[in-house]
């Protein structure tokens, strides 16, 4: 500790400062090329491509784990260095908030804990990257927004595919009206999954093929029209109705927009599908793949093409958001992001339950 941080700590302790205050402040006077981040959940999305890609990332790196199963702990330190004083249960996670050399956690859970454990990080002063869907309800998605606003930390979604430049080159294709305004999109996300025995199947740990699967597919219509869709028509179905009686296997929905234009959508765990087809009024684009972990590529009426390389989605990510953090700069996918699809999949839900039309 410096003359200055162990003024600063003196100050702290003699007003009596707890709690989420500390690290926020601390963090203001610190000063590094590189972040720390701490995954929070050990499963397959971390082990096997956040981990990996945090080993290529320049603004960021793995600094500490989260996890819930003690088993795992000796495996990761050994395979990337993690300090004891770096790890963490999910009963002593709040500890987090005396740790400097994290100033990032980023949630990689089922969705029914995304809330909790993102608020619990911004109480702590940590920012928070948390992983799709955001949450499992809109009133969720707000009050992380919030406890991240009260204790003056970012929150980023994990929306790989917004980092993609072949996403965002059919953006600005749309956006500058190249072939006028979209009119007609096709927009479908899904894989067939054999496992019986999984948190997509268990409708109180946020599964279900819209919030897992169709999250690509309403970010698609929404980034390729350049609106908010006003209302939704939907219909859910299963091949498999002993493993798939508490959530949707797949889900057909389609959304009208303020212009407009309408998208026909799908998500499934039961159909292997990836693309996105854009009619505009002079011509038409073809994504596919459009959400893939990469190769994303399209093609278009006037016969160019969008196929531009990336190396690690992940790794484009999380350095964009950590860029945009220690520049003060703007998220590509901000919680507002997420909060407007969690709004469209209350809305798929509802339709799908009425068997009606619902407005957005």
């Amino acid at each position: 500790m410096n003359r200055r941080e162990f003024l600063f700590a003196s100050a702290v302790a003699a007003a009596g400062l707890t709690g989420s205050a500390v690290p926020a402040l601390a963090k203001q006077g610190r000063r590094r090329d590189k972040l720390g981040i701490a995954l929070v959940g050990l499963g397959y999305y971390s082990t096997d491509l956040l981990a990996p890609a945090l080993q290529l990332t320049k603004n960021c790196y793995l600094a500490g784990i989260v996890t819930g199963t003690p088993a795992k702990i000796s495996k990761w330190q050994m395979k990337y260095s993690i300090p004891d004083k770096n790890v963490y249960s999910y009963s002593n996670f709040d500890d987090i908030a005396n740790n400097p050399e994290i100033d990032i956690v980023y949630v990689v859970m089922p969705p029914s804990l995304h809330r909790d454990f993102a608020v619990r990080a911004a109480n702590a002063g940590k920012h928070v990257f948390c992983e799709k869907p955001m949450a499992m309800t809109v009133g969720e998605c707000e009050s992380m927004i919030a406890a991240a606003a009260a204790n003056k930390v970012r929150l980023a979604i994990g929306y790989r595919c917004q980092h993609d430049p072949n996403i965002q080159a059919y953006q600005a294709i749309s956006r500058d009206r190249k072939f006028g305004a979209p009119v007609l999109l096709s927009s479908v996300a899904g894989f067939y999954d054999p496992r019986s025995n999984n948190w997509r199947q268990v409708q109180a740990l946020g599964g279900g093929s819209v919030r897992d699967m169709g999250i690509y597919a309403i970010q698609a219509a929404r980034m390729a029209t350049g609106e908010e869709p006003v209302s939704v028509l939907a219909q859910a179905s299963t091949t498999r109705p002993a493993i798939y009686k508490d959530v949707d296997e797949t889900m057909q929905f389609l959304l009208e927009f303020p212009s407009g234009a309408r998208a026909s959508c799908m998500s499934s765990f039961g159909v292997e599908m990836n693309y996105l087809n854009v009619n505009y009024e002079r011509g038409w684009l073809r994504m596919n793949p459009h959400s893939q972990y990469n190769g994303n590529k399209g093609d278009m009426s006037d016969g160019k093409v969008i196929d531009f390389f990336i190396a690690n989605q992940q790794a484009k990510q999380m350095d964009d958001d950590c860029a945009a953090i220690m520049s003060r700069g703007k998220f590509i996918a901000p919680g507002e992001e997420g909060l407007r699809d969690i709004r469209v999949v209350e809305a798929v839900y509802r339709s799908a339950a009425t068997r009606g039309l619902v407005t957005i």
